[in-house]
């Protein structure tokens, strides 16, 4: 069926977005692409039963062209303001009873966005994203998105660009909503990404302070959903945040007090869903849990982990992780409930064999590389390649060496070098929760 005649096509087709929600929406029709993507002046119907094609291709092109006339009409109006004088307008329209409006909620968006921005190392992008945190809600208040809301975010976009704002703050104000549902397009933009993730803080932190985390049955603000989409933002940039940091800057923003206790709330729910999302991507539970255990404050750094752990686990018994689980495993075992004074520190003089100080040099010496190649954010090849140097002092000392000798000093002293030796894996990853550790 054909559409040359209608005028509001050619209107519309420079938000084809329009004409393809009216068209699937309103009519359940299907849009025409031509190879190379452009929209065609066509569609496809579908009819039960015998019709007579002329007259059904006529129907429903004539109740087509009138439904693309509403929407001319709605993107003309909108079209008469600049999106800026939308953003009052969101004042009449409530978020939550104790959070304010809709203005209100992106107001305080866009006050979290400069040190957020700071916090994933996008302060260059501060000022962009400031600027698209501002807009980003405003085509709320068009009559376009009113009439059909999924092009939220989609019309900011095109009124940004039709008006001259820049191209990084129009598509930081389109990647705000992203992504809309499972399988949709990520933020790539650092503004972009800074602002999805503050709106999301937002509603996360803020709603759980006025009405507290969902239940399991029930999730009447979609915060499973936000919280989920932020993780995405991050893991696919790639962009390290510390969750417990960013909650705090948002908790800061809210019109209540929001409690510690709360915060933590907050973070523990975002976890739950980390976890699944690393569940999602390929990761078995082990490795997730191990990660999470002391990277779980960090989602892209979690991610990465993750994934990098479970090909190592499923390089089989003869790779260097299982080697070093089975090395590490014996400081671990004897050191674990074991009563002593968790600051102690080893006495080199109280060594009496050679295997103590070999394993004392050696564990500085992996120490300080970890240290020195980024600490808690070491990969899994550089944190394998560093603690294979324990495995043979390791060995060579449980061969030689009483640990629980009568010496209550030299015995609380080899204690206390297991327990560093066996500390190496902090800030990697809690090994006690691999199979076979």
């Amino acid at each position: 069926m054909c559409l040359t005649r209608s005028p509001t096509f050619v209107v519309l087709l420079g938000t084809r977005d329009v004409l393809v929600m009216v068209m699937r929406k309103h009519q359940r029709y299907f849009p025409v692409f031509s190879s190379d993507g452009k929209l065609l002046p066509a569609f496809i119907a579908v009819a039960n039963g015998p019709v007579d094609p002329e007259a059904v291709a006529a129907g429903n092109e004539a109740v087509l062209r009138a439904r693309f006339e509403d929407a001319a009409f709605f993107y003309r109006e909108d079209l008469k303001q600049q999106l800026a004088e939308f953003r009052p307008k969101l004042k009449g329209t409530l978020f939550q009873k104790d959070l304010g409006t809709i203005y209100d909620k992106s107001v305080r968006v866009e006050a979290l966005c400069p040190a957020l921005a700071a916090a994933m190392g996008f302060a260059a992008a501060a000022d962009t994203a400031v600027a698209a945190a501002a807009l980003c809600k405003a085509d709320l208040a068009t009559y376009t998105v009113t009439e059909m809301t999924a092009l939220a975010g989609t019309m900011g976009r095109h009124y940004a660009q039709v008006q001259g704002l820049p191209d990084d703050v129009s598509t930081a104000i389109f990647e705000a909503v992203l992504p809309r549902q499972a399988g949709d397009i990520l933020p790539a933009s650092p503004a972009g990404i800074v602002v999805a993730v503050a709106d999301r803080l937002d509603s996360l932190v803020g709603l759980v302070a006025a009405v507290g985390a969902p239940s399991a049955t029930a999730d009447p603000y979609g915060l499973r959903r936000a919280a989920y989409g932020m993780l995405q933002a991050l893991v696919s940039a790639n962009v390290s945040l510390s969750l417990r940091s960013a909650v705090a800057l948002a908790a800061a923003q809210q019109p209540l007090p929001v409690s510690q206790q709360q915060q933590d709330s907050v973070v523990e729910f975002v976890s739950r869903r980390l976890e699944q999302l690393l569940f999602d991507s390929g990761a078995s539970a082990e490795a997730v849990r191990a990660v999470l255990a002391e990277r779980g404050d960090d989602p892209a750094l979690a991610a990465s982990t993750a994934a990098q752990l479970q090909a190592a686990l499923n390089a089989g018994d003869g790779s260097p992780l299982r080697s070093i689980m089975t090395a590490l495993s014996r400081p671990t075992r004897i050191v674990r409930g074991k009563a002593g004074d968790a600051a102690a520190t080893v006495n080199t003089a109280l060594f009496e064999n050679a295997e103590e100080k070999q394993l004392h040099a050696a564990y500085q010496a992996v120490s300080q590389q970890l240290q020195g190649s980024g600490g808690s954010s070491t990969d899994v090849a550089g944190w394998l390649a560093a603690v294979q140097a324990l495995e043979g002092p390791i060995n060579a000392f449980f061969d030689k060496v009483f640990v629980m000798c009568e010496d209550e000093k030299v015995r609380a002293n080899r204690l206390a070098l297991l327990r560093d030796v066996a500390s190496v894996a902090k800030g990697f990853a809690d090994l006690s929760q691999l199979p076979g550790f």
